[in-house]
C-alpha cells in the first residue's frame, strides 16, 4: 500500500463478542484450548508481533469473564472495547476505538479480522498491507476450486461459474475513515453485513482480491479445531 505525504498507521480490529452456537458449546469458541493456548490468543499473535502494527483493539461481549485471565491480559499492544449483538456492531466499536487513539494522523489503516482465524501467517499479513488498494482497500480469499450449485428447495438450481468466485478471509485491510462511513450507512439502512468487503462494496468500492492460504480458516465447527491444530503444527515444524 502506498501513501502520500505522512508514514500511514496501522491498526487491528478484532471482533470477539460473538458465542460459539455452531461448536455446541456453552462458552465462546475464541477460547477454547488449541495447542497450550486459547484460540484468540493464536489469532491474535500475529498482529503483536508486527512491529508496523501500533495496536490492536478487541472487543469483547459485555458479559465476558474468559479474557481477563488469559496471559494476553495485560499486553501493552492491546486495546479492549465492548461489542454488540451482530458483528458490524462490534467491527464499529472498534473502528470508533482507533479513531479516539489516532487523532492528528492523516492516513489511518485498519485490519479487521476474526477472533476465530487462529493460523494466520505473517507473510499473508505483510502482502495484504503491501498489495491493498489505498482508497479500495483489500481482503486476503482463495478462489473457488469446488463446481458451486445453486440450490432452491432442496434441489440444483443451476451451476454457478467458479472462475467468477472467491471465498473470502480476514485480515481484511481499509481506511479507517471509509469503513466507518461505509459500515455507519448500512447500520442506517439495516443492511446485513457479513464482512466489511461487503459495506464498502455497497458504498461503490471495489477491494483488491490477495490470494490467501487454505490453512487461514475459521473454526466454525468442531472439526475445524483439528485442522487448525494440523496447520499450527505444521507451521512450527518449518525451518
Amino acid at each position: 500500500m502506498k501513501s502520500n505525504g505522512k508514514a500511514p498507521r496501522y491498526w487491528a480490529v478484532i471482533p470477539a463478542a460473538g458465542g460459539g452456537a455452531r461448536m455446541g458449546i456453552n462458552k465462546p469458541k475464541q477460547y477454547l484450548p488449541l495447542r497450550g493456548r486459547s484460540l484468540i490468543e493464536w489469532s491474535v499473535a500475529p498482529f503483536l508481533d508486527s512491529g508496523w502494527i501500533d495496536g490492536v483493539v478487541l472487543v469483547l461481549a459485555k458479559s465476558d469473564q474468559d479474557y481477563a485471565r488469559l496471559p494476553i491480559a495485560r499486553h501493552p499492544k492491546i486495546v479492549l472495547t465492548t461489542g454488540g449483538s451482530a458483528r458490524a456492531e462490534s467491527v464499529l466499536a472498534g473502528l470508533e476505538c482507533v479513531a479516539d487513539r489516532t487523532r492528528g494522523f492523516e492516513h489511518v489503516f485498519v485490519l479487521v479480522h476474526d477472533a476465530a482465524r487462529p493460523c494466520l501467517d505473517w507473510s499473508d499479513l505483510e502482502r495484504l498491507r503491501d498489495e491493498a488498494d489505498d482508497k479500495h482497500g483489500g481482503l486476503l480469499a482463495m478462489p473457488v476450486t469446488d463446481t458451486l450449485k445453486k440450490a432452491k428447495k432442496g434441489k440444483v438450481a443451476g451451476t454457478l461459474d467458479r472462475s467468477l468466485m472467491w471465498r473470502a478471509q480476514t485480515p481484511q485491510l481499509f481506511r479507517l475513515d471509509l469503513l466507518r462511513q461505509a459500515l455507519g450507512e448500512c447500520e442506517e439502512r439495516n443492511l446485513e453485513v457479513t464482512d466489511e468487503a461487503s459495506a464498502m462494496e455497497r458504498a461503490g468500492y471495489k477491494p483488491r482480491l490477495i490470494r490467501g492460504r487454505e490453512s487461514n480458516l475459521k473454526v466454525t465447527y468442531p472439526e475445524d479445531l483439528l485442522l487448525a491444530e494440523f496447520w499450527l503444527g505444521h507451521a512450527e515444524s518449518q525451518p
